[in-house]
């Protein structure tokens, strides 16, 4: 949890906001996923590593193939983990959130997952079907390991239900700006995602990051102000795929300054 309060901070004292990257471990491989995190990390102030499963239901087409390429590759929970020691060979500061569904994290065992995940170096946890009235107790359990949970709003999500997000999340609240799958979007609604983040941190006084549908340089420019942080996937997994690293360098490049001030 300490290292995501830190890059909040120091990047606020720039003037920067952080950009989050998601990409799936052990997708094409697990050996190239290091690679590519270590390409990913040269940008991004944070990553998500996606634990790939079998059924990702709240995850697009793009998504959902890097985790069935992941699957083929062998990957799974404990290569995940190995994957986290491997990043963290080579970096140290920047915050590592694991993004995943419940099913493994039941299956491996929730209080010997987080211990492993501590011990790895992750910093915080996403789990996208594990809704905050039900995630009490994993989200007590990380937070004694000095880590985050991380819960999701929505445009959906009721004051009622934001308060009890902020009273479960850990460092930040993740909103999904659209309702439905990842995946790129052409354009977002700005204002309303706006005025919905400025509801959230008003309703629980935590940082929001936006993600859902972020692909290009100016979705992030178009609502630089609210936000605290900003989450693009699809865009990154969907460069992974091409295996254009070239492209992908490019993209990471424009994402990351428009994260800085004008």
């Amino acid at each position: 949890m300490e290292r995501i309060k830190n890059c909040f901070e120091k990047l606020l004292l720039k003037g920067e906001k952080p950009l989050i990257v998601y990409a799936t471990a052990c997708d094409p491989s697990c050996s190239e996923s290091v690679e590519i995190f270590k390409l990913i990390l040269k940008y991004a102030d944070m990553v998500e590593i996606g634990m790939p499963f079998s059924d990702p239901l709240a995850d697009g087409p793009t998504i959902q193939k890097a985790h069935e390429r992941a699957l083929s590759s062998g990957a799974n929970t404990q290569k995940v983990f190995e994957l986290v020691k491997k990043i963290r060979e080579f970096e140290s500061e920047k915050p590592i959130i694991l993004m995943g569904y419940y099913n493994p994290i039941f299956v491996y065992g929730e209080d010997k997952f987080i211990r492993d995940a501590f011990n790895a170096g992750v910093d915080g946890f996403i789990v996208p079907d594990l809704p905050p009235e039900e995630g009490e107790d994993f989200a007590r359990k990380v937070k004694s390991m000095k880590l985050s949970p991380i819960f999701l709003a929505a445009p959906t999500s009721t004051d009622e239900r934001v308060r009890k997000i902020g009273e479960v999340t850990g460092e930040f609240i993740y909103y999904v700006s659209v309702t439905g799958i990842t995946g790129e979007r052409e354009e977002l609604a700005y204002k309303e995602i706006g005025k919905d983040i400025e509801r959230i941190k008003r309703i629980t006084g935590k940082k929001t990051v936006v993600g859902f549908g972020i692909s290009r340089g100016k979705h992030i420019r178009e609502m630089y102000n609210t936000p605290d942080g900003f989450v693009v996937g699809s865009a990154v997994v969907k460069r992974i795929e091409k295996g254009n690293f070239e492209e992908l360098e490019s993209l990471l490049r424009e994402l990351k300054e428009a994260t800085k001030p004008c």
